[in-house]
C-alpha cells in the first residue's frame, strides 16, 4: 500500500521554498563567519542568536516554556542530535569542503532517516519504494567521497564525512522528536527548548575550546552572517518547519531537501566563487533519484500514466 501524502496549498509550498532559501543561505553565510570564527564559536552565535529570537517569540505568542526535569532532559537529548552535534559536524566540514558540497551532503538526511526508521519505529518500516531510494542515494554519496577516500583519507574526505555525520544525527533526531507531539508539547515550545537546551551543551564546549577572548575582534559581515543562522536559518526556520510538519506532514517537509542545496550551490558559486567538481553533480542527481524513490509521488505519477497509456 502507497504512502498517503497530503496535497500542499500554495501558502505551504510557499513556506517550504522559503524554508530552503534560509537553510541553504545558513551554508553560504557559515562559510562567510569561518572567515573570523572557529566553528564552536559560530555554532554558539547561531544558538544563542536563535534562542533569544525565539524566546521573544514564545513571548509575544504568550506560550511558556515547561518546568519538569523529564521535558528538560528530552530537550537536552533533541538539542544534541538535531542542533549541536551536526551543527558542529557542519561548520567543521566546512572547513574542509565548501558550502555546496556541504549542502548536498546534508541532504542525504532522509536516506539515512529510512534506515533509522525502519530499524526502531514500528510505523515506519522499509518499502519497496523506500529501499530503492536508500540505495540509490548511498550509491550518490559513494560517487561523491569515493573518488577522494581512494587517494588517501585527508582533510577533504574527513570533512565530508562530517557532513554526512551530521546528516545521520538529524536522523536520529527526527525520531527522537517524535515524543513531543505524542507529549502534547507545543511544536513551537519543543522548537524552543531544543534550541535553548542546544546552547546549554555547546556554550561551554566554546568556552573551553575557541577562548573567545583571545580571538581577534571579528569583521561587521561575520556579525551579520552569525545573525542571519541565527534569527532566520535557526529561529524562523524551526518555526516555519514544526508548522509545516503539523500542517503538510513529515513526508512533503523532506521536500525541502530536494531544494536546499540549489540554494546553497547558485550562493556560493555567485558570491564566493566555489566550483563543484563533475562527481558532485553526478552523485546529487543520484541523490535526487533516490529522494524522488523515498517520496514514492513522481513514481506513482509515471506508473498511473503508463497504466492509463
Amino acid at each position: 500500500m502507497s504512502a498517503h501524502h497530503p496535497v500542499m496549498s500554495a501558502r505551504e509550498w510557499g513556506l517550504l521554498l522559503a524554508l530552503s532559501l534560509v537553510w541553504g543561505g545558513s551554508f553560504f553565510f557559515v562559510e562567510i563567519a569561518l572567515r573570523d570564527l572557529p566553528p564552536f564559536s559560530i555554532v554558539a552565535g547561531r544558538v544563542t542568536c536563535g534562542a533569544l529570537a525565539i524566546l521573544v517569540m514564545l513571548r509575544m505568542m504568550g506560550k511558556r516554556l515547561p518546568t519538569g526535569l523529564g521535558v528538560w532532559r528530552d530537550f537536552l537529548a533533541m538539542g544534541f542530535m538535531n542542533n549541536f552535534l551536526p551543527f558542529s559536524l557542519l561548520v567543521w566540514g566546512q572547513t574542509q569542503i565548501g558550502s555546496g558540497l556541504a549542502s548536498i551532503l546534508n541532504a542525504t538526511t532522509p536516506i539515512f532517516a529510512v534506515v533509522v526508521a525502519h530499524l526502531f519505529t514500528a510505523d515506519e518500516k522499509m518499502t519497496g519504494n523506500r529501499l530503492i531510494g536508500v540505495v540509490v542515494g548511498f550509491a550518490g554519496v559513494v560517487l561523491m567521497i569515493g573518488p577522494d577516500a581512494l587517494n588517501g583519507i585527508g582533510g577533504n574526505v574527513w570533512g565530508q564525512l562530517a557532513c554526512v555525520g551530521a546528516a545521520i544525527s538529524y536522523s536520529f533526531a527526527g525520531i527522537y522528536g517524535r515524543r513531543f507531539k505524542k507529549a502534547g508539547i507545543d511544536p513551537m515550545v519543543a522548537a524552543a527548548g531544543q534550541i535553548i537546551g542546544s546552547g546549554m551543551l555547546i556554550i561551554p564546549m566554546m568556552l573551553i575550546v575557541d577562548q573567545p577572548w583571545t580571538l581577534p575582534m571579528p569583521h561587521m559581515a561575520t556579525f551579520g552572517a552569525i545573525l542571519f543562522i541565527g534569527i532566520f536559518s535557526t529561529a524562523l526556520a524551526y518555526t516555519v518547519y514544526f508548522r509545516l510538519l503539523a500542517s503538510a506532514g513529515a513526508t512533503n517537509v523532506m521536500l525541502v531537501t530536494f531544494l536546499v542545496p540549489v540554494s546553497a550551490i547558485l550562493l556560493g558559486t555567485i558570491f564566493l566563487g566555489e566550483k563543484l567538481a563533475g562527481d558532485a553533480f553526478l552523485g546529487l542527481a543520484c541523490l535526487g533519484v533516490g529522494l524522488a524513490a523515498i517520496d514514492g509521488r513522481a513514481f506513482s505519477y509515471f506508473r498511473r500514466k503508463g497504466w492509463s497509456g
